[in-house]
């Protein structure tokens, strides 16, 4: 939207001339994502609160968790809803990719809304089906994929780098597309089993965006681009917008997040935000950097996974209970050193992750 406003005077100068800046545009993004969740956010809290909008317990967490019954859920409502009133200031309306960002996290949450719904009104239940969670899933992502693929006028938007081998690069063709709804879908889910524990997503998915965003600006920039031998995207930085506004409405959100947490995320928050950063990471073409970035996210998500096969299987667990971060806490781990070891371990792949965008 600043984009149309700017247009409306070619001869400014000044603050007109700062908001030009993708930096400036970036900077008071971010600052609006924060400031709109910091402000909102006791009134949110009442709201939910008073509509009855709680969190209940299922069962499916240890036995400790009990007492966090009746916090106030979809949080994520004000992280998705800040993100987009951000990107509807700040970003580029013109520019595809925050186009379809803005369309992964609306549909993303919208799946969330009704999950988180169907278990508030319903505490017996479970919300959405698995199945028909993953197929509405598949088709929001399958639009996003299209789009990307069917939009791309160089090949650098479509193909594949490996890290340490900068003279191999793959193009699969329409096979782009498969895999960019499995990253994607995968991705949302990942966040979403993450998220069992008081801020234990959120900063992880934070720290992500941001290294996320320093990629789409360097692919978007040809001397960065030519520097890193990454391939250049010449509008990706526009998603910088997108970004700044997410780790800003993220860190607003952890005010009120952080153990003993005020307010839950949600399936609203965490399907929405796992679905953008995967977005983020196709649209930029690091997929495997963003696979060691997102390394806790792939752990908890394989530790599910690997009990649900053990149990078919075999009739055995492996962990005491799955997600893993559930595992720590019978092992006699306390809810808040899970998360910061976690945190931890999320700045360290993430470094890692960095580090191989020279390393080639």
């Amino acid at each position: 939207m600043i984009e149309y406003f700017l247009d409306l005077f070619p001869a400014r100068d000044g603050i007109f001339n700062v908001l030009a800046y993708l930096s400036s545009r970036t900077i008071i993004s971010t600052l609006t994502g924060l400031f709109v969740v910091l402000f909102f956010g006791d009134r949110f809290i009442s709201l939910i609160k008073n509509i009855q909008f709680n969190q209940s317990f299922d069962g499916r967490a240890p036995e400790t968790h009990r007492q966090k019954g009746g916090t106030p859920t979809m949080g994520g409502l004000l992280i998705v809803g800040s993100v987009i009133l951000s990107g509807l200031l700040w970003g580029d309306l013109s520019n595809k990719y925050v186009l379809l960002g803005l369309f992964c996290l609306i549909s993303f949450a919208g799946i969330g809304i009704v999950d988180d719904y169907k278990k508030i009104k319903d505490p017996g239940s479970k919300g959405l089906s698995s199945l028909t969670k993953i197929f509405y899933q598949i088709v929001f992502a399958s639009i996003i994929a299209l789009a990307l693929f069917m939009s791309a006028k160089v090949p650098n938007e479509t193909i594949y780098i490996v890290p340490f081998f900068k003279d191999i690069i793959l193009d699969f063709g329409i096979v782009f597309v498969l895999i960019s709804i499995f990253i994607i879908v995968g991705s949302s889910n990942a966040v979403n089993l993450t998220d069992g524990l008081d801020g234990l997503a959120i900063l992880p998915v934070i720290i992500i965006t941001i290294a996320l965003g320093i990629i789409a600006w360097a692919a978007g920039n040809v001397i960065a681009a030519d520097y890193l031998y990454i391939p250049y995207l010449e509008t990706t930085g526009e998603l910088l917008v997108l970004c700044g506004a997410l780790a800003g409405a993220g860190i607003g959100f952890l005010w009120f997040n952080s153990y003993p947490a005020q307010i839950f995320m949600g399936d609203v928050g965490s399907l929405s935000m796992g679905a953008f950063i995967a977005f983020v990471a196709i649209v930029v073409r690091h997929e495997i950097v963003f696979a060691v970035m997102s390394a806790v996210f792939i752990m908890e998500a394989m530790s599910v996974i690997l009990q649900v096969s053990s149990f078919k299987l075999r009739k055995k667990r492996i962990f005491k209970m799955a997600p893993i971060h559930h595992h720590f806490e019978l092992s006699g781990w306390k809810e808040p050193k899970i998360i910061v070891r976690f945190w931890i371990l999320t700045i360290i792949f993430v470094l890692i992750g960095l580090s191989l965008l020279k390393i080639r």
